[in-house]
């Protein structure tokens, strides 16, 4: 039985493949994807090294309406609490808890007068601050 080597990228590193071959339950735009993979080649620049950085996605408690979204750079994932998913070439990581709370977000990326930087939109939050930084559900 043949194994099939995984996929590699010069700028991405190696990565395992995703555990589940399943529809990912959250949209990462192309535009978003793309600012992802230029942040991990500026980290990996920047630091001289070639480690595998996934996007970790996670829901925590915090804010004045009870929930906050958080985004980051995060070489770990532990396949007993993770799922994994490639999104536009990029390594998205979300653990077991905080999927529950994203299962239909989108991830997107703005980059115009008003407005620079990473947004995740929640169709589950039932509602905002004033200032959009957290959520209820």
């Amino acid at each position: 039985m043949a194994v099939a080597a995984p996929t590699e990228s010069l700028t991405l590193g190696t990565r395992p493949a995703p555990a589940e071959p399943v529809a990912p339950p959250i949209l990462v735009t192309e535009r978003a994807a793309s600012e992802v993979k230029r942040a991990i080649v500026d980290y990996q620049a920047s630091e001289s090294t070639t480690d595998v950085l996934y996007l970790r996605l996670r829901v925590q408690g915090g804010g004045c309406s009870g929930f906050q979204n958080k985004l980051d750079l995060d070489p770990t994932y532990n396949d007993k609490i993770d799922h994994l998913f490639d999104i536009h070439g990029v390594g998205v990581v979300i653990d077991k808890r905080s999927l529950l709370y994203l299962d239909g977000a989108t991830v997107d990326f703005h980059d115009d007068l008003n407005k620079r930087g990473f947004t995740v939109t929640n169709p589950q939050a039932k509602g905002t601050c004033g200032c959009g930084s957290s959520f209820s559900m």
